[in-house]
C-alpha cells in the first residue's frame, strides 16, 4: 500500500480494514495493538461468529461509503498481494468489478482440485453466473458495493451474488500461495454447506430436474405396465421379483431425493421470510468512519 501511495495509485487516506468474525482467541486484541499503532489499520468486530460471507459482507457494507473502490481478500495470505497492482489499474481503466482468478491449481490436492473445478463445472451448467476459479479475491467499486447493497438475502454466496450487478467486469489472474500459518476453518462440511447455498440460492434449475424425473419416472411406470399385462395375457409368468424389487427402490431413492431438494428450497424461504438481521458490529477500531 506505501508503493501503491508513493506512485499515485490510492489515496493517502486508504485504510487496511480487519474484520474479526467473532473470533474467542486474541484476535480482536491484536487488531487494536496494530491500529494504534497504525493509522492505515482499522478493524470491525461481529457481536457474534456469523461465517465467512456474512464478514466478509459486513465489511464490504462497513466501508462502502468511505472509499472509492475496496479489495477483499481472506487473511490466511494465500492470496498473492501483487494483483492489486493490476486491480486498481483495471479499476482507473474504466471496471467495476476486477475478479482475482486462480491461474492453477497445482499446489492443492487432487481432491481439493477435483472437487473444487466440478462444483464450477456443474453451477455453470445448472444456469449460474459464476467466474470460473475465482473465490472472494476481488476489487469493486463504491457505486457496485451500493448496488450489493440491495440484495437482503439471508443465505449469502458473494462469489454468485456479484456477477449479477452487470457492471463493466475484469479479471486478473494470480498464482495462490500455501498457507503460512494455521489450518483452514472449511471442512468438508462447511465446503459442501456452502456449495449447497451456492446452488439453492442461485437456480432453480434443481426443482427443475426434480419434475424431469418425476415425467421420466411415470413414463418407465406406464410402460412396464404395459409389458406386464402383454406379457399375462401372452401366457408368460410377471416379471421376475428381483427386477420389481429394484424398481421399487429405485423409485423410492428418487422420491426421497426430490423431496429432499424441495425441502431445501422451501426450508430457505422460510429462512427468507424471517428477515432477521444478517448480522450486528459489536466494537470497532482504527480512524475509519463506519455505516450502518
Amino acid at each position: 500500500m506505501e508503493s501503491l501511495k508513493d506512485r499515485g495509485m490510492i489515496s493517502g487516506a486508504s485504510r487496511i480494514v480487519y474484520v474479526d468474525d467473532g473470533s474467542r482467541d486474541s484476535t480482536w486484541e491484536l487488531i487494536e495493538r496494530f491500529s494504534a499503532d497504525d493509522d492505515m489499520i482499522a478493524g470491525i468486530k461481529l457481536s457474534r461468529n456469523r461465517g465467512h460471507q456474512y464478514a466478509l459482507l459486513a465489511g464490504l457494507m462497513a466501508v462502502r461509503n468511505s472509499a472509492d473502490m475496496v479489495i477483499s481478500l481472506d487473511a490466511d495470505l494465500q492470496d498473492d498481494i501483487d494483483a492489486v497492482d493490476k486491480m486498481v489499474e483495471e479499476y482507473q481503466n474504466g471496471c467495476d468489478i476486477v475478479y482475482g482468478v486462480r491461474g492453477s491449481r497445482e499446489k492443492d490436492s487432487f481432491f481439493k482440485r477435483f472437487t473444487a473445478e466440478s462444483y464450477y463445472r456443474t453451477l455453470r451448467s445448472l444456469g449460474c453466473d459464476i467466474v470460473f476459479n475465482h473465490a472472494d479475491y476481488r476489487l469493486m467499486s463504491s457505486r457496485a458495493l451500493e448496488a450489493l447493497s440491495g440484495y437482503g438475502e439471508q443465505d449469502l454466496f458473494l462469489r454468485g451474488l456479484v456477477p449479477m450487478l452487470g457492471y463493466k467486469t475484469s479479471t486478473v489472474r494470480y498464482d495462490r500461495g500455501v498457507r503460512e500459518a494455521g489450518e483452514s476453518k472449511y471442512p468438508l462440511k462447511r465446503m459442501l454447506a456452502l456449495a449447497i447455498n451456492g446452488l439453492t440460492s442461485l437456480s432453480l434449475r434443481p426443482l427443475r430436474i426434480v419434475t424431469a424425473a418425476g415425467c421420466v419416472m411415470i413414463a418407465l411406470a406406464l410402460a412396464l405396465l404395459v409389458y406386464s399385462i402383454v406379457t399375462v395375457c401372452m401366457g408368460q409368468s410377471m416379471l421376475d421379483w428381483k427386477l420389481q424389487t429394484v424398481s421399487i427402490w429405485g423409485v423410492g431413492g428418487i422420491v426421497t431425493l426430490s423431496v429432499g431438494i424441495v425441502g431445501e428450497y422451501v426450508g430457505r424461504m422460510h429462512m427468507e421470510t424471517k428477515r432477521r438481521p444478517r448480522y450486528f458490529i459489536d466494537r470497532t477500531s482504527g480512524d475509519i468512519e463506519i455505516e450502518s
